[in-house]
């Protein structure tokens, strides 16, 4: 069961003390809403980079930020319960900020994960990782897609 640390100080003293041991450290972040086949096949390909994978979580207030009001749709405690039940997972950290850039400055990640869909410029901290790689998606879903495939079929607009 991964360890979801309350503090950036708990996350870089358990990073340190990983790569004592010549473990290479992961990052990745997200938001985690509803959890599906895409974001399994994504964190499983992201550990395959390193040994130790950190998953930086967008708080609820985060996700408000960046997603409005009527995000998320599961509240933060519940997305970091299933993800700490993940076993391609070793650490979650929340952040309230709209991106996790304070973790990765402090984290320093021998490797940055994000989706094919960033362009490289655009990968916030990549330059405090050793390397950034870019996953491409093998499933064709989202939290947004099943909201909206959710909206259909009831016929709403809108949550």
């Amino acid at each position: 069961m991964a360890i979801t640390f309350s503090n950036i100080e708990e996350l870089k003293d358990f990073a340190n003390k990983e790569r004592r041991k010549g473990r290479k450290i992961v990052f990745t972040n997200g938001c985690f809403d509803i959890i599906h086949a895409g974001h399994i096949d994504y964190l499983e390909k992201a550990k395959s980079f390193g040994d130790i994978l950190i998953v930086g979580v967008n708080s609820d207030t985060s996700i408000r930020k960046i997603k409005g009001d009527k995000r998320p749709i599961v509240p933060e405690q519940y997305r970091v319960r299933v993800l700490e039940g993940l076993k391609a997972i070793d650490g979650i950290i929340i952040f309230n900020e709209e991106t996790p850039l304070n973790i990765i400055k402090a984290l320093k990640p021998d490797i940055l994960v994000k989706g094919a869909d960033w362009p490289l410029e655009k990968i916030v901290g990549r330059e405090y990782a050793k390397q950034v790689e870019r996953i491409q998606f093998s499933y064709d879903i989202s939290t947004s897609k099943i909201i909206e495939k959710i909206l259909k079929i009831y016929g709403c607009k809108q949550i």
